[in-house]
């Protein structure tokens, strides 16, 4: 496909990924112009995108667009794989929100056709752009606390009652463990790499719950570990993240802003973009300090998807990396009911 100064953009889906996440972000890339819109909202598309934008209510004739290069799937989970395979097989370079696929075997054929294609295949795990994780991954690089102990990450909602949508209902893809775990494995992947087993508890706790709405994974890493969980019935506030190491711990609370501003109708342009209000503290001997060196970026994702399909950068999420993620989130299940802890070994 012959490479123009602006990637013609298709985002396939306008729920809540494709509204908040991915189509601010894209209109807000240098070198990408969303064209097209896969939606049966035509109305509100036109009206929150602009009135140019194409709005086509076929999912599977959209991403077969000819005059597309770049196609963005943000539709349900259970439509990730097929949608980026007819994608892939049209000649377009393709983003899927996570989670990649419904199994590992799906994530491993695309990445695969990607491969045959020559085309770039990437997975928007825009976590890795949070500033609390990257703030993080600054404090471990720096090796100041010496040997890590011990990592609890959280990502917990207080939403006692079941909302009437796809991700809490019961079927291919949902629950909470599809939807945050994805998140949580892939920073643990980013910092650590693959665990040596996983044990997992995946659970249903909210009365009219048929989806996993509790789960606690731990990652064990031979002389440390690594503890992923979120609740639906979290009314205390919980850190996000809670360091333990030789020389200290460092502890965070709150989310990552950028979701929120999102939410609100900012870009990265603001003023305000990214920055912490609510640092994390680094505890050492008797000293307590603020660290929160890092500023959240999700409009790096973009930027260096564009950078990559120019071939002037690599790809910020390699479809091997998010294959490893769903490796994980399949031995999780199996774990959970089995009741057992399994052994990771680096996937063929």
């Amino acid at each position: 496909m012959p490479i123009s100064s602006e990637l013609r953009t298709l985002l396939v889906g306008y729920g809540y990924a494709g509204k908040t996440f991915h189509a601010p972000l894209l209109q807000a890339a240098p070198g990408i112009k969303l064209t097209h819109v896969a939606s049966s909202q035509a109305e509100q598309v036109k009206q929150q995108l602009g009135a140019n934008i194409t709005v086509l209510a076929d999912y599977q004739a959209a991403v077969q667009q000819p005059d597309i290069a770049l196609v963005v799937i943000a539709s349900p989970n259970d439509s990730h794989a097929p949608l980026a395979e007819l994608a892939l097989r049209a000649g377009k370079h393709v983003v899927v929100d996570k989670p990649f696929a419904l199994t590992f075997n799906e994530a491993k054929a695309l990445t695969a056709l990607a491969t045959e294609q020559k085309l770039l295949l990437s997975v928007f795990h825009n976590r890795r752009f949070d500033a609390d994780f990257l703030s993080l991954q600054h404090l471990l690089n720096s090796g100041q606390l010496g040997q890590v102990a011990h990592l609890e990450s959280r990502f917990d909602r207080f939403r006692p009652q079941v909302r009437q949508r796809w991700r809490e209902q019961a079927g291919p893809g949902a629950g909470l463990w599809f939807d945050l775990g994805p998140h949580l494995l892939d920073q643990s992947l980013v910092l650590f790499g693959l665990p040596h087993s996983i044990t997992a508890s995946l659970k249903t706790v909210r009365p009219d719950a048929t989806a996993t709405d509790w789960f606690s994974v731990q990652l064990d890493y031979g002389h440390f570990s690594v503890t992923l969980g979120a609740s639906m019935l979290a009314a205390a506030p919980s850190a996000r993240f809670t360091l333990q190491a030789q020389h200290g711990s460092w502890q965070k609370f709150g989310l990552d802003i950028q979701e929120e501003q999102l939410k609100q109708g900012l870009t990265p342009a603001a003023a305000g973009w990214g920055i912490e209000p609510q640092p994390g503290l680094l505890y050492q001997a008797e000293q307590v300090m603020p660290y929160s060196p890092a500023m959240g970026c999700y409009q790096h994702y973009y930027a260096a998807i564009v950078a990559a399909i120019n071939g002037k950068g690599p790809n910020p999420v390699p479809p091997q990396q998010a294959c490893t993620v769903m490796q994980l989130l399949e031995l999780a299940e199996q774990s959970a009911a089995e009741g057992r802890t399994l052994a990771v070994a680096a996937a063929a």
